[in-house]
């Protein structure tokens, strides 16, 4: 019971930070040791399987698919979804500055964490530079989103295409929404329980995910290596866009009758009290992914014994 608890949980830290535009929960997943598993398991939701479920044999189908590690995980990711979305968009709104801080802590840690196992030569350093250059332009914070579109159709498109950046470490699903113009709405949809417009962006997710966890589970298994060191390019990349000290060149009036940010451009910091909170908040990101590293270290060292 503990251990799916755990995964719930997991779940949860997921979905906390995909609300957030800039980071992944792909990034969560990898930190927190589930992520190759969790793609594997989406990549076994295919025909064969579906069809063992048609056929009536449900436990067949259930283990084939590692049924309740997704149940634990979806269900920690959608409670998170759900809870949390005003929560952290209140964060954002009153302490955006904090907030990218401890963020940007955390995925800097991260991405040292996951270069650790990288195996470091010519191949696996070109993979790192070319992607890390590709999330860094993706995830530019002066690049201008499209217009706000409330087709079923784009929402289905756009739930298809942020599904692949959340399970992918450091480029965040949020930001890609924000970029096709729908993360106010979509947020407004969760906030709101519209169903028709969730749904319609479930399908597209689920499609989504279900067709990428492929090519995923082929790059893992065929070019691990190669696939480590992108995914840590596409970390280092993204703190381009969680970088804390912005300036807003330009802002936009969201259907709340809201002013916010629409283009910011990074700057540096001036040395005050926001300063140094905003490095304590850096400091907390990095230490929480110590703390984290360290409970998944002795977790693992503690397992042989109790087998025994």
């Amino acid at each position: 019971m503990k251990k799916w608890i755990l995964l719930f949980f997991k779940g949860m830290a997921m979905g906390a930070s995909d609300v957030v535009p800039g980071v992944s929960g792909g990034t969560i997943a990898f930190i927190t040791g589930i992520y190759e598993r969790l793609i594997h398991a989406i990549k076994s939701i295919n025909f064969a399987n579906l069809k063992l479920f048609f056929k009536g044999q449900f436990k067949e189908f259930w283990q084939n698919i590692d049924g309740w590690f997704l149940v634990c995980v979806v269900a920690g990711i959608g409670v998170s979804f759900l809870s949390l979305a005003k929560l952290i968009t209140m964060l954002l709104n009153a302490y955006p500055q904090y907030v990218w801080s401890f963020f940007f802590g955390l995925i800097l840690a991260s991405t040292i964490f996951v270069g650790r196992d990288v195996k470091w030569n010519w191949k696996t350093i070109l993979a790192f530079i070319l992607f890390a250059v590709l999330s860094f332009f993706i995830t530019s914070p002066e690049n201008s989103p499209l217009a706000e579109n409330d087709s079923y159709w784009y929402i289905f498109l756009c739930g298809a295409v942020a599904i692949c950046a959340m399970i992918l470490p450091g480029i965040s699903g949020s930001f890609i929404l924000v970029l096709l113009g729908q993360y106010t709405f979509m947020l407004t949809a969760l906030t709101e329980l519209q169903t028709a417009v969730i749904l319609v962006f479930a399908a597209g997710a689920l499609i989504g995910i279900v067709s990428f966890s492929h090519v995923l589970n082929w790059l893992f298994t065929h070019f691990k290596q190669i696939t480590l060191a992108a995914l840590t390019g596409f970390m280092f990349g993204s703190l381009n866009k969680i970088w804390p000290w912005k300036e807003t060149l330009e802002t936009f009036i969201d259907r709340h009758g809201e002013v916010k940010p629409l283009i910011q451009s990074n700057i540096l910091p001036q040395i005050n009290s926001e300063f140094w909170l905003s490095i304590i908040m850096i400091i907390a990101g990095l230490a929480l992914i110590f703390v984290i590293e360290l409970i998944a270290k002795k977790m693992h060292e503690t397992k042989p014994a109790q087998a025994v």
